[in-house]
């Protein structure tokens, strides 16, 4: 949730959240960030929200995309579950506000912060390939998000997205074409869904951040080849990190391996540094880039690309968080926390 000065039109991160878009601008161009507060505005006017219902108002909501799935509607949304008063909660839970982003790179320069990150990075992988064992037809999101909050719970460490902002909910479900932030409600999964589970947790101070993309049931090829090339995309980026590596390398990395598969790579959403605080420096652009900054030794951020088969332009539903491809393509998503370290990088994030 960082960004750079000179990036056109102005990125934030994959949870960042609904209070991140403007509406005097063309579509493209409503994700905005204050560079000199370094914080993010998230007012959203009547007109930008009214989009959901200006679609879905134009299109029969049961309308057939390929010929096979309905489009994505929304659902109902469970009330908020509780967090017991002795799992330790960060800052912005209590404050009902999105944060500004934090200046300056995650570095853990001690021991005990690497292990740290270690600790909260396999946690939340556990909880996300636990989270991706639920996925079968019938299965609510809704049900998902309680399987994971209580796991969390059960291991000490708080759901990073509860309350984050608002966000109501302990997990992001994204289902089909959804792009990232969708919100778990009472929509049961069908045969032939993909779905990215994305989990955040902070335990003991420090917030572990992945996420992935599940097959429901009997998912067609063209759906397993779009998951199975952004799984690829992630695994690509990573393998160029290192000590002294442009950022920028990242995202050219990433669109060469789109660009090879005829995908295209979402723009409005980045990765960011985490650690202490949840989205921190530096921004992590996945496209083609000409950005400054190099990575360092014992910095930590998360990459997270996300393809689509069709177009990269983003809708918000009006719940001010769920983002959907504009002609209902499928997308598909894949994260993982990274340490850089001085023989390259080390994924937290695996179990």
């Amino acid at each position: 949730m960082a960004t750079a000065k000179t990036l056109q039109p102005i990125m934030f991160s994959s949870f960042l959240g609904h209070k991140s878009i403007q509406s005097t601008q063309p579509l493209l161009h409503r994700f905005r960030i204050d560079l000199g507060r370094r914080h993010v505005s998230m007012k959203l006017s009547r007109t930008f929200s009214g989009l959901t219902n200006l679609f879905f108002n134009r299109r029969n909501e049961d309308e057939v995309i390929d010929g096979k799935r309905k489009r994505l509607k929304p659902g109902n949304v469970s009330p908020r579950r509780p967090v017991p008063a002795h799992i330790t909660k960060p800052p912005y839970v209590e404050s009902f506000t999105v944060p500004g982003i934090s200046s300056g790179l995650q570095i853990h320069d001690d021991k005990k912060g690497i292990e740290s990150m270690r600790a909260s990075g396999r946690l939340a992988a556990r909880v996300r390939e636990y989270a991706g064992t639920l996925v079968k037809p019938g299965v609510t999101t809704d049900e998902i998000d309680e399987a994971v909050h209580n796991m969390i719970i059960e291991n000490g460490a708080y759901p990073s997205p509860l309350g984050y902002g608002g966000f109501p909910k302990s997990v992001c479900t994204s289902v089909n074409e959804c792009i990232c932030h969708g919100i778990p409600d009472s929509r049961p999964l069908e045969d032939g869904d993909i779905i990215n589970i994305d989990v955040t947790v902070y335990l003991n101070g420090y917030h572990g951040d992945t996420s992935a993309t599940f097959f429901c049931g009997d998912v067609d090829e063209k759906a397993k080849k779009l998951v199975q090339v952004t799984k690829e995309s992630l695994d690509k980026a990573i393998s160029i990190c290192g000590p002294g590596v442009d950022y920028k390398k990242i995202g050219k990395t990433i669109h060469d391996h789109a660009d090879k598969h005829k995908y295209g790579v979402v723009r409005q959403f980045v990765g960011h540094g985490i650690g202490r605080v949840f989205h921190a420096d530096p921004v992590v652009l996945h496209f083609r880039n000409n950005e400054a900054g190099r990575m360092v030794l014992n910095q930590t951020f998360t990459i997270e690309p996300m393809l689509t088969i069709g177009s990269i332009k983003p809708v918000m539903w009006d719940d001010n968080w769920t983002v959907v491809t504009e002609d209902a393509s499928l997308s598909a998503q894949f994260e993982h926390t990274i340490l850089i370290t001085k023989d390259g990088a080390e994924i937290l994030t695996n179990c």
